[in-house]
């Protein structure tokens, strides 16, 4: 079954957030299968002993002898059980539901450094991962389309809509977590995650919104790597680049708000 058109996923997200979520309505179920049925074309084999990176904020102590019978405490990373996720205090993820072990990891190091979210000065334990077997995930990165492309004019193939579709699951997945979401905005996730684990593959992968060269692969489950290394890192500096969101607005010499539209586009860095 094909996607029904290119906004397919967006009208699925709107409706497992205020519609229904578990009862499934015949427009959700049809999303559904058809991303059973377009997935195939999307898996990648990941190899044994390939190497990801998985990060956590923060470090653990050690003691080092400093002079005789004299010790001092000093930052380290922290210990291999506390690389992975434990039932208990697993919470909402964009893959996994609340109490649902899911193993976040990175194709570089870099992109599992941004992906926490760190301030200028965090510490960052960095823990080195090697698969266990081959495992089979699909690949939401795969075949991309540009944003300009939504607005194509005249009629869509279905490989165009398949694109599109597959594109916006990609955002969805790869779109930065605020620290205040709720489980509200990984319920679309969630839910299309479930159905791929369901189908028997091992994880998904998508792009980081961090950088070009950088993924992110979940496997669902979490004995399919394991860490060989780890070391403790501090972020020395944090790129930023800023996109305009809305227009800006000025300030009458009466000191009330102006909105003026001056440009329908970005400003130009300084």
């Amino acid at each position: 079954m094909p996607f029904a058109d290119q906004n397919a996923f967006q009208r699925f997200n709107r409706s497992v957030r205020r519609d229904f979520r578990y009862a499934h309505t015949p427009e959700q179920a049809d999303f559904l299968t058809a991303v059973e049925e377009s997935s195939p074309r999307r898996v990648v084999e990941l190899k044994k002993d390939a190497v990801l990176y998985r990060a956590q904020l923060g470090h653990d102590w050690r003691e080092v002898e400093i002079a005789p019978e004299e010790f001092e405490r000093v930052e380290c990373a922290y210990p291999a059980e506390r690389m992975k996720p434990v039932p208990d205090k697993v919470g909402d993820g964009r893959v996994n539901a609340k109490g649902i072990l899911c193993l976040y990891l990175a194709t570089k190091e870099i992109t599992a450094a941004l992906e926490v979210r760190p301030l200028i000065g965090s510490y960052i334990s960095m823990g080195a991962f090697t698969l266990n077997r081959d495992v089979r995930i699909v690949d939401c990165s795969d075949k991309l389309v540009e944003m300009f492309f939504r607005f194509k004019e005249g009629d869509w193939t279905p490989e165009e809509i398949e694109k599109q579709v597959w594109t916006d699951i990609n955002v969805a997945f790869s779109e930065p977590t605020e620290r205040a979401d709720g489980a509200l905005d990984y319920v679309p996730t969630q839910i299309i995650a479930e159905v791929l684990k369901r189908q028997g593959y091992d994880g998904i992968g998508y792009k980081s919104s961090f950088g070009e060269a950088g993924f992110n692969v979940a496997l669902f489950d979490i004995d399919d790597a394991t860490l060989r290394r780890c070391g403790l890192h501090r972020v020395k500096d944090v790129t930023i680049t800023l996109q305009m969101a809305d227009n800006d607005y000025f300030i009458r010499d009466d000191r009330t708000p102006d909105p003026v539209i001056t440009d329908d586009g970005p400003s130009e860095p300084e």
